[in-house]
């Protein structure tokens, strides 16, 4: 697709995008921003971006991704509760990932893309079931990585939105795509700015 042509086609999708797509997004640029202020009000911002993404993604048929979403919320509830009762304890030092981890990691996304893959195109309408099941299982390592705080988990994170961002065009959702370009960048910086707090810690 030519330039001009991708950018017109931009442009009809947002004159067309839907509120409930703009709140998703709105409120989930403002959790990326708490976050990197390390402020606890990135909880109940992106309790609410979760909200309306379970509702938005199910009603464009990506179900893996909806329900992806749908922990996301979950882990903002738990998130929000953990940071309020252990906000003065030292936090889970920065590692790299070692080989027993990275085994866990690949069975996360390879297995995860299997059973969603199985679940999607047996039991729900998504015309998308292979594509919507890597995108959601590649998330899910990654972000066990990221509870475990592992310097890649922004790799892996960011393998899962690269593959997501064309999906979200696909599916006539560009705010959200947009979003998705935002949090690929956010996690390159991530990355550099952990690997910079490890090297840190090592020469201590």
């Amino acid at each position: 697709m030519e330039i001009a042509a991708f950018l017109t086609t931009l442009q009809n999708q947002l004159l067309q995008t839907h509120l409930t797509e703009w709140v998703a997004v709105i409120f989930g640029i403002v959790q990326v921003l708490l976050a990197w202020r390390n402020h606890v009000w990135l909880y109940p911002a992106g309790i609410i971006s979760t909200v309306f993404s379970v509702y938005l993604l199910a009603d464009v048929r990506l179900y893996a991704e909806s329900f992806l979403n749908l922990y996301y919320l979950l882990m903002s509830i738990y998130g929000w509760w953990l940071w309020v009762k252990k906000k003065n304890e030292a936090a889970l030092p920065i590692s790299k990932t070692n080989q027993q981890e990275w085994t866990i990691t690949l069975l996360i996304i390879f297995v995860g893309w299997a059973i969603l893959y199985l679940v999607l195109r047996t039991y729900t309408p998504s015309d998308v079931p292979l594509w919507d099941a890597w995108v959601s299982a590649t998330a899910w390592a990654g972000m066990w990585l990221l509870a475990k705080r592992k310097l890649e988990n922004w790799i892996v994170l960011n393998i899962s939105n690269v593959f997501a961002i064309p999906l979200q065009f696909h599916k006539n959702i560009p705010m959200y795509a947009m979003l998705t370009c935002v949090l690929f960048v956010v996690a390159i910086f991530g990355y550099f700015r952990w690997k910079k707090l490890l090297l840190k810690e090592a020469n201590h």
